[in-house]
């Protein structure tokens, strides 16, 4: 069969016309091996990021990019596999402690994660500010891992999807990173890739999100969902907010510390309530429980017994890393100069926008602006208001935690810019908007 040449193509989905599965999965293959230049690469984002794709367009779209590289075997596992991702949000170390807990339950947990960018941070950054953790683990331990404890974390390799390797650089800086189709080719191609049975998804709605409106998220959602199902998988999406960062703390180690505090028990409300609901979904899809309510209470019981941190503290020794900060998360080093933001009137905090917490998070050096730029684990915002709670004049609305206080000051500005207080208490709304399996 002769194939469209790519001026063709991208004329032809510049023009809304529908590509087939053999010219999407040619397309890719030819990016991947360097005979379809960046500039062509970017024209064809473009026209996909304005005139969208079929359901069928997707699907061949993300089978591509997940075949373009290392499609990992997990088969010899009698159980099935289930991992988690999020859109991303400010202090949302979920994984942290999800993973472990879930598979604690006797569900697998293969997990490839991210590093942040921008605004939100990422679970690799997190688990490497504990002393000596180790992310890049090659596919043989990884599996092995998954196969002994249960559960694995590690970052994409350059032999996992790398045409969404490639895509995604050429995309963040070419104005095409907010396309339905593309964003669902990046998440699920790699995460068919780690040989996974389900997906349960957290995509984060909201001032702090990737996706600011409920509605946009729903698409993303729905075209989630569908090209799971094409691919064979279980998929599930779950809504949650976030105008508000997620838990009580900002940064790398001090996020860890507190995900590892729900594994003790404590935890914020939150944080514990997200961990819950998105595990409860991967109980199901795992086979392991049929309600919520069991899979909450099955949840709870191996945070009780020690289950969840005993877990957690092989996964971590596994990967390199010292244990002992799982059961003493105090270990975790943190910056020891205090800022603090204080409330200027007594009230309400009404609000906090996450997003301008989690620039200031970046401007301590908390996160990055380059894929390339290293982070300090140790500087990290705690927020000691949450939204709804009751301030005096003179309160602490935020703490920061520097290593020099005269380069804090454009930060806890910001920090104090993002605090709403009001004489009236604010109406909270449920954390989970809804799920979406279908």
């Amino acid at each position: 069969m002769t194939l469209a040449s790519p001026p063709e193509l991208i004329i032809r989905k510049r023009e809304g016309g529908k590509l087939s599965d053999d010219e999407i999965r040619g397309w890719i293959d030819a990016y991947v091996r360097g005979d379809i230049p960046d500039y062509q690469m970017a024209a064809m984002a473009m026209a996909i990021f304005f005139q969208g794709m079929t359901p069928q367009e997707t699907a061949a779209l993300t089978m591509a990019m997940r075949d373009s590289g290392q499609v990992i075997d997990l088969d010899g596992i009698d159980a099935i596999k289930v991992d988690k991702h999020s859109t991303g949000g400010v202090g949302d170390k979920v994984s942290l402690c999800l993973a472990p807990i879930v598979a604690a339950c006797g569900v697998p947990v293969p997990m490839v994660a991210g590093r942040g960018l921008g605004h939100t941070g990422g679970t690799l950054d997190k688990l490497e500010a504990i002393p000596g953790f180790r992310c890049d683990l090659s596919t043989k331990a990884f599996v092995k891992q998954v196969e002994t404890i249960g559960c694995a974390i590690f970052g994409q390799t350059a032999q996992i999807a790398p045409a969404d390797r490639q895509l995604y650089a050429l995309r963040d800086v070419t104005g095409t990173i907010e396309s339905i189709p593309l964003i669902t080719g990046s998440i699920l191609s790699k995460k068919l890739a780690e040989g996974i049975d389900a997906l349960v998804m957290d995509i984060k709605v909201g001032q702090g999100a990737f996706m600011r409106t409920t509605e946009s998220a729903r698409e993303l959602a729905r075209s989630i969902v569908r090209t799971g199902k094409v691919a064979g998988k279980k998929v599930s999406v779950l809504l949650t907010r976030m105008d508000a960062p997620l838990g009580r703390t900002v940064g790398n180690a001090i996020e860890t510390k507190e995900a590892f505090e729900v594994l003790h028990g404590g935890g914020p409300e939150d944080l514990v309530e997200c961990t819950l609901a998105l595990g409860a979904e991967m109980l199901r899809l795992g086979g392991v429980e049929k309600t919520e309510a069991k899979a909450r209470a099955r949840m709870q019981a191996v945070i009780a017994d020690g289950s969840a941190v005993a877990l957690m503290e092989k996964v971590v020794k596994a990967q390199g890393g010292d244990p002992r900060v799982v059961a003493e998360p105090d270990r975790l080093v943190i910056a020891p100069k205090k800022v603090v933001v204080k409330a200027p009137k007594a009230g309400y905090v009404a609000g906090i926008d996450a997003r301008e917490i989690g620039l200031a998070g970046v401007d301590l050096g908390a996160g990055r602006t380059r894929s390339d730029q290293d982070v300090d684990h140790a500087v990290s915002i705690v927020i000691d208001a949450k939204p709804g709670e009751k301030v005096a004049a003179g309160d602490p609305l935020a703490t920061l935690f520097v290593h020099d206080r005269r380069k804090a000051k454009a930060p806890a500005q910001r920090v104090a810019e993002a605090f709403r207080v009001t004489s009236r208490r604010p109406t909270i709304e449920p954390l989970v908007i809804e799920t979406i399996r279908r």
